[in-house]
């Protein structure tokens, strides 16, 4: 059995997270305002059985709406230059959204070395004017971090395991 990859156990985190919230967000004041005593749902949250994708969206008392989609064959949008590694399959994509906040986690896997990907996803995060201040490498795997000025966070961690590379990219800004 496989085991899922850090960016699916955390869009099945954040998914939960927003599923929770939609559930437990009305109180007993919320409950004496709907016909019925009933509360009105804040949020939505759903699985597509053909495709596997997990959908979610929650409104908050602000009325400020996130959103969330992950899944293997959800459409990738990367912030402004950055793209994926040549190459490289999409194994998970999961993007949350709310107001001018974006939160992209993008799963790959790749025959390229973790070398090559980090030299790629850090040339990027550079020219995105991100200050790549971490770096760490510990047996097989390599991870590098950083922010920039407008708040953006980046981080790329990649995995060899025999002839493959499995990698996680995350890139956002503006969440709360």
């Amino acid at each position: 059995m496989a085991r899922p990859s850090s960016a699916a156990r955390l869009a099945a985190l954040v998914g939960a997270s927003l599923a929770i919230a939609a559930c437990s967000a009305g109180g007993a004041d919320d409950s004496a305002d709907a016909p019925d005593n009933e509360i009105e749902p804040r949020g939505t949250y759903d699985i597509d059985r053909a495709t596997g994708e997990t959908r979610a969206r929650y409104t908050a008392d602000d009325g400020t709406t996130t959103t969330m989609r992950s899944g293997e064959n959800v459409p990738v949008a990367l912030p402004a230059g950055f793209t994926v590694f040549p190459g490289a399959k999409v194994t998970n994509n999961t993007r949350v959204e709310q107001a001018d906040g974006l939160l992209v986690l993008l799963a790959l896997e790749s025959e390229a070395e973790p070398e090559t990907m980090i030299a790629h996803y850090r040339a990027q995060a550079e020219a995105a004017g991100i200050d790549v201040a971490m770096a760490l490498e510990t047996g097989a795997t390599q991870m590098i971090g950083g922010e920039a000025p407008d708040g953006t966070s980046f981080s790329f961690t990649a995995t060899r395991e025999d002839d493959l590379t499995e990698a996680q990219l995350s890139i956002g800004r503006g969440l709360e």
